[in-house]
């Protein structure tokens, strides 16, 4: 959108504004999780990354450990589990020492998630590869 925007072969953004059962995310009433299975990262030539914002004014999300965004640059810095599979917890509380690494505070009120893909490959824009649900945590 707009003049300069980049093309479809240099980024792409699709939005997370509602869980996978359709409910619009919400701090105040739930934690989330989105997992990347073993393998499955987006398939990227450059980059992605997870950007939290508030609603509705659409401005990064103040938080006590200074994290707006979990991004592949970080990976060597994630926790994959047992099996390989990366999960980010977004909620509002720490996920616990064990998983603050892979926290991406949330505020205790409405908001929206960014994904960006850098230079994403054929199956990113052809939409065989999709991006992975934001799940409400039990």
């Amino acid at each position: 959108m707009g003049i300069g925007a980049n093309s479809k072969e240099e980024a792409l953004y699709p939005l997370y504004e509602k869980d996978s059962s359709g409910n619009l995310l919400d701090g105040s009433k739930a934690r989330y999780t989105l997992h990347f299975n073993k393998g499955e990262f987006p398939p990227v030539d450059a980059f992605w990354s997870l950007t939290m914002y508030d609603l509705p004014q659409q401005l990064l999300v103040k938080n006590p450990i200074n994290r707006y965004l979990i991004n592949s640059p970080m990976l060597p810095n994630l926790k994959l589990n047992s099996e390989g599979v990366l999960t980010i917890y977004i909620q509002s509380d720490s996920p616990g020492n064990d998983n603050e690494s892979n926290w991406l505070p949330c505020p205790k009120a409405s908001f929206m998630l960014a994904m960006r893909y850098y230079l994403p490959k054929p199956e990113l824009i052809q939409g065989t590869w999709k991006s992975p649900p934001v799940v409400r945590a039990n």
